[in-house]
């Protein structure tokens, strides 16, 4: 019987099986695609973050000798090279060329054995000469005028200097990490690696530092980054292994953890990618299972009938549940296989892989969890709405009850609850995902759900009340509303929609919700490329950024050459010092208020307690004016107008003077500064103190391509300053969060939401107004013409369409404020206004609108037929 019944459904009811197949589609594509591609990114977080660290474990010898730690390193299985460095610390350097005699202050002297520059290639460059011999660092090199064949004379505590032959100039490209205080907490590292640095070959380190104290052995290491795909359990894995080191040396070994430290951060950009999954993903595939449940429950009369038909044939009710569950088996194992096979067709599409990238086992594992949820999704929206049916109770087909919950005003109080929330996590600067370094658990904020989970509930319940109150209470107004396409008609059309208040509701609900989610989507995609470009004109500081070596400063000069340079729009000096607050060394730009802006874009967001322009005229009208870091503020309890006694070092005596500035607001994030504290002062103020007018860094405007203008800064300049560009920048910041490659995140969200909306705005309706062809064939044996039918019909969609657009375009507007407000930990630095797709959502708003109105012309086609005809059909 049952198989009867399937027979008997596929080829009467197909499109409305297919219809429901259709939902349970889009939520198993949408889970699919996504869950593939949320582990197809965190592997690629994985990988990215291992491929670029340069020396993996850093293992200094705390005490004793250097070989039983290097045999520990070496029995590790994950161990693949191991090379032993040392390090003395030296007074300074001197040379002489030219005539001239140039020092420099302390620096560091390493002994590095041929191997190293071969096992741990992304450490250093070659930028002259040759790796066999002494080396000297690009910045001592400017220091002190040399280059491959001149001498350099190395001081040393309480012996006699010696002298060294230069045999290359090297990029030491991740000093920052080399230099580290091994196992110091990161509070206390160094804030720059030393300037002036000499790398001498094992046999030179130990003939002019041989039994001295002081000299430091360091185990550099490289570990197999054959690591599991998500990040944290790398991070756990690593950190592990450098833990079980540091035991069975007895103490005598500590672990630099470079490695564990780039894991650390991945995996809080894997947490926050979990979490937009979560923001982004899950409305997509909630609505999908309404516009099931939508379908099913339009044809909720006419199944009651055909139970009807079935009791006076014998049929018990276990009977009925089975064939209902048949039915919903089928729809369920017809939307997985459609829902599945557009998954594949979008990753092989958008990602050249059927699994978004993905391995097998993670693939196979995201597909079976979505064809399970979209079997729950069918027994909830087809299976649990029968028990009505099978249970002979009657199906409401005129007139409509008020829910309880628009009395006692529900939908108000969950938007209240939910903006009072947003409002809270905006003021308190809460931390979505804290991530503590060393800690091997990550800890997620779980309440931030509440708020966006409260704001849809309260925003679907909110369109509910406003279409009822439309079409039920204001159906007069309605009424004159819907003259313009019902002509002298409209007070019936007003008339006969109330009637079908609820159906029009859930229509208006349902295109509202489809519009909203497409619209969040997109302007959360569109402002984190907007923060995205930010970020990476920040980090670069312009569209080129010109920098000095130290030593060799820039000139006024230079910057009058680069602005008429073809293709720059204006060229802006940044003045580059390091300032000590208290015992705290902090970097101090010093910038024109004035024109400052004409080189580089300067947000609200950068600064506190006021607009980037009020703070820039506050710092140019107080010449020793300062803006400082929150932190700063805080650490030191700072009010406005305070007086600031930082310790700048003197140009000419090479002294630290003590200099006055005023404090005058605070800064958050600068062009080319880094993320912790920092000053941004007036340059004019600060060259005056210090006797030293020189620039470190030019900020350069374009208005072509960044790359064509620097390449004729190289021209011109020469080989020696840097050229940063907006572009390289861009590839630099796609190392953290972004690598989660929002821009394929966000195509197949988008996607996906083209296909809820179309399906909300014109699969729905098609089936309401499907079920009420009853009503159209009475109006046409009464003997209505067919315009006036038509004037009559129309008043439905125009309504749908009219309510739905504006109730998803502010529902859409709303939820896009509260994501970016409760995923601000995304962004880089936050957005100060939101980026609107504008050709997106019109195309989106467009497509929903024609999809709605094709079907209700479809629908409205029918009534060209027989009364006669459509009653019979209207009644099988």
């Amino acid at each position: 019987m049952i198989g009867l019944w399937l027979a008997g459904l596929i080829r009467h009811r197909w499109r409305r099986l297919a219809a429901a197949a259709l939902g349970i589609a889009l939520a198993v594509g949408l889970m699919a695609s996504l869950g593939s591609f949320l582990a197809a990114t965190t592997a690629t977080m994985t990988r990215r973050a291992s491929a670029g660290v340069a020396i993996d474990w850093q293992v200094q010898v705390d005490h004793g000798p250097a070989a039983p730690v290097l045999q520990a390193i070496t029995a590790d299985p994950g161990t693949r090279a191991a090379v032993p460095v040392t390090f003395a610390a030296t007074p300074g350097f001197a040379a002489t060329t030219q005539g001239t005699t140039q020092t420099t202050g302390a620096g560091q002297v390493l002994g590095l054995p041929a191997a190293w520059a071969r096992t741990f290639p992304l450490a250093i460059r070659v930028l002259t000469g040759r790796l066999d011999g002494a080396l000297v660092a690009q910045q001592t090199a400017a220091n002190l005028q040399v280059q491959v064949g001149d001498t350099v004379r190395v001081r040393r505590a309480g012996a006699p200097p010696y002298a060294v032959r230069i045999a290359g100039v090297v990029d030491l490209q991740q000093a920052d990490s080399l230099f580290q205080k091994v196992g110091a907490p990161p509070q206390s590292q160094l804030s720059a690696p030393p300037d002036n640095v000499l790398l001498l070959p094992p046999a030179a380190f130990a003939h002019a530092y041989g039994g001295r104290s002081g000299v430091v052995t360091q185990i550099h290491v490289r570990r197999s980054h054959s690591l599991p795909a998500d990040p944290a359990a790398a991070y756990v894995s690593e950190t592990g292994a450098a833990r079980h080191l540091e035991l069975v040396s007895g103490g005598a070994a500590v672990v630099g953890d470079n490695l564990g430290s780039v894991l650390g951060s991945a995996r809080e950009d894997a947490a926050y990618a979990r979490i937009l999954f979560l923001f982004l993903g899950l409305p997509g595939a909630v609505l999908a299972a309404l516009i099931t449940a939508a379908v099913a429950r339009s044809g909720a009369a006419r199944r009651q009938r055909e139970q009807a038909l079935l009791r006076s044939r014998g049929a018990t009710s276990g009977t009925l549940w089975a064939l209902v569950l048949a039915e919903t088996v089928l729809v369920a194992l017809g939307g997985a296989v459609v829902g599945l096979g557009a998954a594949a067709v979008v990753g092989a599409w958008m990602f050249g892989s059927v699994g978004f990238g993905a391995g097998m086992t993670a693939s196979v594992v995201w597909a079976g969890g979505a064809v399970v949820a979209g079997l729950l999704v069918a027994l909830v929206s087809v299976a649990a709405p029968a028990r009505h049916e099978i249970a002979g109770r009657a199906v409401a087909r005129a007139g409509w009850a008020r829910p309880r919950w628009l009395a006692y005003g529900l939908d108000l109080v969950l938007l209240a609850v939910a903006a009072a929330l947003v409002i809270a996590a905006g003021r308190n600067q809460y931390q979505l995902v804290l991530a503590p370094e060393g800690v091997p658990s990550i800890s997620v904020s779980y309440w931030a759900f509440l708020a966006p989970g409260l704001a849809w509930v309260g925003a679907t319940l909110a369109t509910w009340r406003l279409a009822d109150l439309v079409v039920g209470p204001g159906r007069r107004l309605l009424g004159r509303l819907l003259r313009p396409v019902s002509a002298g008609l409209a007070p019936t059309a007003a008339l006969m929609l109330s009637r079908q208040r609820s159906l029009i509701a859930r229509s208006v609900v349902l295109l509202a919700l489809a519009l909203a989610f497409a619209i969040s989507t997109a302007t959360f995609d569109a402002t984190y490329r907007q923060q995205a470009e930010v970020d990476a004109e920040l980090t670069n500081g312009a569209d080129v950024t010109v920098t000095e070596p130290p030593g060799s400063p820039a000139s006024q000069g230079v910057v009058q050459q680069l602005r008429g340079l073809p293709g720059v729009a204006d060229a802006e000096p940044l003045l580059h010092r390091y300032a000590y607050v208290g015992s705290d060394l902090q970097d101090l730009y010093g910038i024109d208020p004035h024109s400052i802006s004409r080189a580089t874009s300067l947000q609200d967001a950068y600064f506190q307690g006021g607009t980037a322009d009020q703070l820039l005229r506050r710092l140019a009208t107080t010449p020793d004016g300062a803006l400082v870091s929150a932190e700063t503020v805080n650490d030191y309890q700072l009010s406005p107008g305070d007086t600031l006694r930082l310790r700048l070092q003197d140009q000419r005596s090479g002294r630290y003077l003590r200099v006055t500035f005023t404090y005058v607001g605070i800064v958050n994030e600068f062009p080319t500064a880094p993320k912790d504290s920092f000053i941004v002062a007036n340059s004019a103020y600060v060259a005056q103190q210090t006797k030293d007018p020189s620039v470190a860094t030019v900020l350069v405007r374009t208005d072509t391509s960044p790359r064509q203008v620097a390449g004729h800064v190289r021209a011109v300049l020469g080989p020696g300053p840097t050229v940063g560009t907006l572009d390289q920048a861009r590839g630099l910041v796609s190392s953290s969060l972004t690598s989660i490659d929002m821009s394929g995140l966000t195509r197949l969200e988008l996607a996906y939401a083209v296909l809820v909306a179309g399906a909300a705005g014109g699969l729905v309706l098609a089936l309401s107004l499907n079920e009420r062809r009853r009503t159209v064939a009475v109006l046409t044996a009464l003997g209505a013409r067919r315009n006036q039918l038509a004037r009559i019909a129309w008043a439905e969609p125009v309504v749908v369409i009219v309510m739905g657009v504006l109730a998803g375009l502010l529902t859409g507007w709303g939820m896009s404020r509260l994501l970016v407000t409760m995923l601000t930990g995304v962004f880089d630095p936050p957005p100060s206004s939101l980026a609107y797709p504008w050709t997106y959502l019109a195309t989106v708003v467009v497509g929903a609108v024609l999809a709605t109105a094709v079907a209700a012309h479809q629908v409205l086609r029918q009534a060209g037929r027989s009364a006669r005809e459509a009653l019979r059909e209207s009644l099988t």
